[in-house]
């Protein structure tokens, strides 16, 4: 075994932390690395105590009893087959691991659609960024984020659209925090819940079920109306804003036609003071994290 540190990479999230692991499997931030530059939550600090495995199951149980796997197997085999007799193959289903690899998702895909005969199966891989991939794809035609984490101290403006950075990814969270200290950085966080990223927001817009994209409608209309668009980069970075514009104006789900008390679940009675008070004074363009964006042929 090395007895010289290794640099490398927290496995947890998608922030990509750096670590370095000790040889006596401790953990500790990498103060040189520019993700997280010497901060770990609880989670990248704990690593090293993954690695011992005295304490995880590696033998099936039944009823908190120790059994072999050809009758775990089977007692899994009966209840399914029982639930499919009684309710039909929609009665089951899988939830399957993100961890897997592609092999394992193909044989238990075939399992559940091919020979059980239900579509019942759903990953966490799939669950957690199915809408984002498809987003990306669809503004940025591939699955990328055109974005650099020096974005939150650079950033005038930060919007948080359902995330609660403050639990899920609290060392960016510690990021927009400091930017806010030192430069005034404003913080909106868009989401039904209240939670502890909205708490330490400067406005907290907490929209009922359904309303978002009359919201976002609503938002790219008002850009174009009081003539908020830097209209020489869209036109060197974007295709079909025009497009995009006459479809927020058509869609019924506009923002003006719900208006914002409509829109903002719970809090909707302050809403309209709070867009009035927080509308943007700059020009809407990203002021970094261009390296994705292509100029138009």
């Amino acid at each position: 075994m090395t007895q010289e540190p290794v640099h490398t990479t927290c496995p947890y999230c998608g922030v990509g932390c750096g670590v370095v692991a000790q040889p006596d499997e401790t953990i500790k931030a990498d103060a040189g690395h520019p993700t997280n530059r010497g901060r770990l939550c609880s989670k990248g600090a704990a690593l090293g105590a993954t690695l011992d495995n005295a304490n995880r199951l590696t033998v099936p149980t039944i009823g908190g009893v120790r059994a072999d796997w050809e009758t775990a197997l089977q007692l899994v085999a009966d209840r399914f087959k029982a639930a499919i007799a009684e309710h039909g193959p929609d009665s089951v289903a899988f939830y399957v691991s993100g961890q897997c690899l592609t092999e394992d998702y193909y044989v238990a895909n075939k399992l559940m659609k091919g020979f059980i005969g239900s579509a019942n199966i759903d990953t966490n891989s799939r669950l957690c960024m199915a809408s984002s991939v498809a987003g990306h794809v669809r503004a940025f035609g591939e699955d990328v984020m055109p974005g650099v984490y020096e974005d939150w101290e650079d950033a005038d403006l930060i919007v948080l659209v359902g995330s609660n950075a403050a639990w899920c990814h609290p060392v960016l969270h510690q990021r927009m925090t400091a930017a806010r200290a030192a430069h005034g950085t404003k913080v909106v966080v868009l989401d039904p819940r209240r939670t502890a990223t909205a708490d330490a927001a400067d406005l907290h817009l907490p929209l009922a079920a359904g309303t978002d994209v009359a919201l976002f409608n609503g938002l790219l209309r008002y850009l174009v109306e009081v003539g908020k668009v830097d209209t020489a980069w869209v036109e060197r970075h974007t295709v079909g804003l025009e497009a995009a514009v006459a479809g927020a104006t058509t869609s019924p789900a506009v923002f003006p036609a719900v208006g914002p008390s409509s829109v903002v679940g719970g809090g909707g009675r302050d809403a309209e003071p709070a867009f009035a008070r927080h509308k943007g004074k700059g020009t809407a363009r990203p002021r970094r994290g261009r390296r994705y964006l292509r100029d138009r042929p």
